[in-house]
């Protein structure tokens, strides 16, 4: 996947006013199934396996025993497996994580990466752009639920789930593996084909960044990894302390009792200059409060936008904050996630 195919902006934009596709077979894909495999799955991730119904998904994270955050994904539920899908960073540690973790339960856990292909079709126009080459209503799967169909001949199962902030699918591409690409290929070329009439876009790495920033969310690696909890990644609404018992509970509950020393927050820069991770937060009155994880300049706002983690005193309101970017205090503010939101900040997409 290339960082972009025309130019970031330009495919941001097609994304937020339109539609855009992108690849990302890169992610990585593992299959689990077996009389245990709900057990298994509820003892591994923090929220609660135990209400997905056949066709729907959720979000989660799976923590270290001290509450560190091995990876954050999706899990599918389809009639016969659970289907989870993680960062491409990530793909052969938190395949063996599951591996190490699994004696006890009967269970299977196939690592499909590299025969399932994956792509991406996100913004307003997504489902009409998918549904004339589609068997299947898009109207009947709703946010976070999936189901299988075929796109273009092609057997898929499609989920209305997304990276960009935006509504839209992830399409699991059937029988595609590397060295027999063909079913990707002739229904890449078919959305794009079917997506002509919308202005599509194929989108790259630097798009799909700009966009997930933009939305609030998190990049594993650089927001999140295993030093930080989800409690303070603001991500506590994926993590079900009730549940009887998993991987890093009684850690999470030892730091909600506490008390959170950091959390993560969004910053907007209120004059020239573009955060970057890195660069160091500090108060109105100079006191260094935190450090950016992530920043960008954003294409649809057009200002400087970073998120990082800051003394939690200072985590609440819109508060007044300076970043230090090449060695100058620039003027931000804690704001709250999604940076972009257009129903709050008014954006008038284009008309299609």
């Amino acid at each position: 996947m290339p960082l972009y195919y025309k130019n970031i902006s330009p495919e941001h934009l097609a994304v937020r006013n339109s539609v855009g596709i992108f690849d990302i077979s890169h992610m990585g894909r593992v299959m689990v199934a077996g009389v245990d495999s709900e057990k298994f799955l509820n003892y591994v991730v923090t929220n609660d396996v135990a209400t997905l119904q056949p066709n729907a998904a959720l979000y989660s994270v799976m923590c270290s025993e001290n509450g560190g955050i091995i990876d954050d994904f999706i899990v599918y539920r389809t009639e016969k497996m659970f289907l989870v899908v993680f960062n491409a960073s990530n793909r052969e540690k938190d395949y063996n994580w599951l591996v190490e973790h699994s004696g006890g339960f009967r269970v299977t856990i196939q690592n499909i990466s590299d025969e399932v292909a994956m792509f991406a079709v996100q913004g307003p126009n997504a489902a009409k752009t998918l549904q004339p080459i589609c068997t299947e209503d898009l109207s009947l799967i709703s946010r976070f639920k999936c189901g299988n169909a075929r796109l273009a001949d092609v057997d898929v199962l499609l989920a209305r789930t997304g990276y960009t902030g935006e509504d839209g699918f992830e399409i699991f591409v059937w029988n595609t593996t590397l060295s027999r690409p063909d079913n990707g290929v002739k229904l890449w070329n078919s959305i794009l084909e079917s997506g002509k009439k919308w202005g599509i876009e194929p989108c790259g790495l630097g798009a799909r960044d700009t966009l997930r920033l933009e939305a609030g969310l998190c990049l594993y690696g650089s927001d999140i990894d295993e030093s930080t909890t989800p409690l303070e990644a603001a991500l506590g609404f994926s993590v079900k302390l009730q549940k009887e018992k998993f991987i890093g509970k009684e850690a999470l509950i030892r730091q909600k009792a506490e008390g959170l020393k950091r959390r993560r927050v969004g910053i907007r820069i209120m004059e020239q200059g573009i955060p970057r991770a890195g660069q160091k937060v500090f108060s109105e009155n100079g006191e260094e409060i935190g450090q950016l994880t992530s920043g960008t300049f954003s294409p649809l706002l057009k200002c400087g936008i970073g998120m990082g983690y800051v003394d939690v005193t200072q985590a609440q309101g819109e508060k007044p904050v300076n970043i230090k970017i090449r060695d100058k205090m620039t003027k931000g503010k804690v704001v709250p996630f999604p940076f972009y939101d257009p129903e709050k900040y008014g954006y008038k997409r284009k008309a299609s």
